[in-house]
């Protein structure tokens, strides 16, 4: 058993959110009954409000995205739980523009209800909506999964992309159609050693051999459909970035890759997947013109990352390098000049 470095299980995310607007206070103000955490500065062009959400346990996603540049606001649920519908509605009411506000949702059945809720409020308070749906998820690509593909560490490019193109002035629905076209370009594929270890009982969700592997696991610790024999690091990410090109639609010769840690991952090993992943790229006649690595999309401490592609189109390159100022996004050198 090991147990979390936690005072009260649930008061949690509310304590974490606290000291993250306080570690943060230039950037982002914690805003209380309901718990919402709102952007202090935007472009001056921007006319659509961003607001995005979704169960904790999955930092820097998405508080660490707030601010010039990416979102105006965020509604975070308790771990690995969707926020009240209510917490997106004071979200969305504090970010709103003067062409409505955009909701950024990952594809999972409490999200999509409770933005749909706060979204049929605020059109009833006169407030225009419009909702991206981010289903990145490669491993529930299946015909047997009720609500279709997850939403994953793609959410992370949807929000950059849109964040800059927000600021250019785009109205609603061409930020709207364009988050669309992004999500659609990009699909996710996770691996894990290790589950996370739960915050109650301090011990691991799931067991699972070490010679074994889950090849597709969920963000929200959801087990793949089959584990597999561990293979050689070279040949596992010869075999995901296999199954990712497959599901890519065509296009260019672009693409944009994210190697995320999953919660436990070292930096060490973060970019020696990178390394190895940029050169199957390359052998593959992909050319690689951005990229992100570290930890994004958390699933609390799981041992295992997640590679995302995104097949890019023209333009979407130069809002992907637009300065932005957030406590998580890196904006140096390293990810402008890419």
């Amino acid at each position: 058993m090991t147990a979390a470095f936690v005072s009260d299980e649930r008061d949690l995310v509310r304590a974490a959110c606290a000291g993250f607007a306080e570690a943060h206070g230039h950037l982002i103000e914690m805003r209380d009954d309901p718990l919402h955490l709102v952007a202090r500065q935007r472009h001056p062009g921007r006319r659509v409000g961003l607001v995005s959400g979704g169960g904790s346990g999955h930092e820097p996603l998405h508080a660490g995205f707030l601010g010039r540049g990416m979102l105006d606001a965020v509604a975070p649920g308790q771990v690995f739980a969707s926020p009240h519908n209510r917490q997106v509605y004071e979200a969305s009411r504090a970010a709103a523009g003067p062409e409505g506000v955009l909701h950024i949702v990952k594809n999972y059945t409490g999200d999509r209800i409770n933005f749909g809720i706060a979204a049929e409020r605020l059109r009833q308070d006169g407030v225009a909506v419009r909702r991206v749906l981010v289903d990145d998820d490669l491993a529930t690509d299946r015909d047997d999964t009720a609500t279709g593909r997850r939403g994953t560490a793609a959410t992370v490019v949807v929000e950059k992309i849109l964040g800059a193109a927000a600021d250019t002035g785009l109205g609603l629905g061409e930020l709207a159609e364009l988050g669309t076209r992004v999500a659609a370009a990009s699909r996710s594929l996770a691996v894990a050693s290790r589950s996370y270890t739960t915050l109650r009982a301090g011990e691991p969700a799931f067991d699972l051999d070490p010679e074994e592997l889950e090849y597709g696991v969920g963000i929200h610790g959801e087990r793949a459909a089959t584990s597999i024999a561990r293979p050689p690091l070279s040949r596992l990410l010869e075999r995901m970035v296999t199954d990712l090109l497959t599901a890519l639609p065509t296009g260019g010769s672009e693409v944009l890759l994210v190697v995320n840690g999953l919660g436990s991952a070292t930096a060490l090993e973060l970019y020696s997947v990178f390394g190895h992943v940029s050169r199957i790229l390359g052998d593959r006649g992909e050319r690689l013109a951005a990229s992100l690595v570290g930890t994004y999309v958390a699933a609390l401490d799981m041992r295992g990352f997640s590679l995302t592609l995104t097949r890019l189109a023209p333009g979407w390159l130069d809002l992907w390098r637009a300065p932005s100022i957030t406590p998580a996004f890196p904006n140096h050198d390293e990810v402008l000049s890419r």
